[in-house]
């Protein structure tokens, strides 16, 4: 059975509301309807929505600030937001834009325009394709997002320590000199020591915890990234 795309309708009209989840459901999705910011985000607490249709006047806190709070949280960062108004000044639009919607529909719409505008945004937001996921083990990272994982938990990595598991993700068991990886990761123009890099492994291997003891020392060779870890990093 195919999955049906969710989605949460934020509006406070409730003759809007049911217009809009009627042409949605007709047309395949699984709709959720919201009349204010509280009921809203009540909703997507109990289950992320595979788009929310945000009107930009709501009663209590407004579709552009909604659109700012769910862009600064880790877990609705990337929800795709449609913004759907009577407003249709240059302006307002930018500022919607701007607050991080994806796509923005402006009252009377016709539901034709809605539904491909809709279609449009969720591919565009499609689940980003194998060759944007790395995983090694216990330890997964998405290209697209930039977000890296062990075993399932979200991890926070500086730029460096990003962009050095990146390549050992990208060739794993493979053991890579420490003046390999400092042309690979930091480049080649860049004059710096390569004891630079002991000091970046350690701080990834800390980032990682108790998975950190898949990157590997090779003594006298570099460093490996392992899907085995040892027991502990040397």
């Amino acid at each position: 059975m195919s999955h049906k795309p969710s989605v949460l309708v934020v509006e406070d009209e409730p003759s809007i509301a049911e217009l809009i989840s009627v042409n949605l459901r007709h047309n395949g999705f699984d709709v959720t309807v919201a009349q204010e910011s509280v009921a809203a985000q009540r909703a997507i607490d109990a289950a992320l929505p595979d788009l929310v249709l945000l009107d930009w006047m709501l009663p209590g806190q407004s579709g552009e600030s909604l659109t700012r709070k769910w862009r600064a949280a880790e877990r609705t960062r990337f929800m795709p937001i449609v913004l759907l108004t009577a407003r249709g000044d240059e302006q307002d639009k930018v500022l919607g834009l701007n607050a991080g919607a994806d796509d923005y529909v402006t009252k009377p719409f016709s539901t034709q325009e809605l539904i491909a505008r809709i279609h449009a945004v969720l591919r565009r937001r499609s689940p980003v394709a194998p060759t944007d996921l790395l995983a090694v083990g216990h330890l997964t990272m998405n290209m697209a997002t930039h977000q890296v994982r062990a075993d399932g938990v979200v991890v926070k990595l500086a730029p460096t320590e990003f962009k050095l598991l990146q390549f050992l993700l990208q060739s794993p068991e493979r053991v890579h000199a420490r003046s390999q990886l400092l042309d690979k990761v930091w480049g080649n123009q860049v004059a710096i020591e390569e004891r630079t890099v002991d000091v970046h492994v350690k701080r990834l291997r800390l980032a990682l915890g108790p998975f950190g003891a898949m990157v590997e020392t090779v003594r006298g060779a570099g460093y490996r990234l392992t899907a085995t870890a040892p027991k502990s990093p040397e």
